[in-house]
């Protein structure tokens, strides 16, 4: 009786030892992330493309195209939105062109506007200068990041081009058919630029040391703008009317579609101690922010 006893409880606890063993190594699915609508903006603004936040002055900056996307008519501008939605000068800056992706570094707001890269001093709101493309007639310059050490990169999508100004120099950093008509910039750190492919509707990492291209997640259609959630996810937009959350293993997950009310979903913003994510609508003259859930 004693070995029977003795060979019931051996076999118990390895049993038992194989069920912990599996609970352990199967990790339970994140809960889905979900929007729910905050704010919305007035609408003033004049073709919304793209939304930055600046932290030392608590105001987000608006680019306002007012007219087509690479008309060079001289009525684009930027506006101050608060946090809370509203509009506290709608055209803080203005005399651009078609003004769209944005970037900060200290005290300098950099703005793409058609052909050229332009740089405000966020003090006095003037430009204090000017970048101009290899081609300034056809070229089509549209986002912009800045990494931790002010280093700038700007997308060219007509000509499958990045730039590059680093210590004041001004060039053609990469380009090629492989960037597949870049759009969104978001600068991790200094040694890592994730790229929204126009053409793929993908989300590409690129080495900034060794220019090495890896692919992260596809089907988003037409990628725009790109964040980070800070904690190596990604809130990526279509600009035709969606938003995905990519997480760090590449998986995505829809969380606005937008499509059938024409709603676009240009260059978002993300304010991570609020967790709120700014979206321009483009031709519906607002900006919309929601909370992320």
């Amino acid at each position: 009786m004693q070995k029977t006893c003795l060979k019931i409880t051996v076999l118990g606890f390895a049993l038992l030892g194989a069920t912990l063993a599996q609970a352990s190594t199967t990790q339970p699915k994140p809960k889905p992330k979900k929007l729910v609508m905050v704010w919305e903006t007035d609408t003033t603004l004049r073709v919304p493309e793209s939304v930055l936040y600046d932290p030392a002055g608590r105001v987000l900056f608006v680019a306002n195209i007012d007219g087509k996307s690479d008309g060079l008519d001289g009525n684009g501008f930027i506006s101050k939105v608060g946090l809370d939605g509203k509009i506290q000068n709608l055209r803080w800056t203005s005399g651009l062109n078609a003004p769209k992706g944005m970037g900060l570094h200290r005290n300098r707001l950099y703005v793409t506007d058609v052909y050229r890269l332009v740089v405000i001093n966020t003090t006095t709101g003037q430009a204090e200068k000017t970048y101009d493309a290899v081609d300034t007639k056809n070229a089509f310059l549209n986002d912009v990041t800045v990494a931790k050490d002010g280093t700038v990169y700007v997308s060219d999508s007509r000509f499958d081009k990045i730039y590059r100004l680093k210590d004041d120099k001004w060039e053609v950093w990469m380009e090629g058919e492989t960037l597949n008509k870049p759009n969104g910039l978001l600068a991790v750190g200094n040694d890592k630029l994730m790229i929204g492919s126009t053409k793929l509707g993908a989300l590409q990492a690129v080495d900034v040391k060794t220019k090495t291209i890896t692919p992260v997640a596809n089907g988003m259609a037409a990628t725009d703008g790109i964040v980070a959630d800070g904690k190596d996810n990604y809130l990526v937009s279509d600009w035709n009317g969606q938003i995905f959350y990519v997480d760090s293993k590449g998986e995505k997950q829809q969380l606005l579609d937008s499509r059938e009310q024409k709603i676009n979903t240009a260059d978002i913003e993300y304010v991570a101690s609020q967790k709120l994510l700014l979206v321009p609508t483009f031709f519906k003259n607002k900006v919309i922010a929601y909370r992320v859930e």
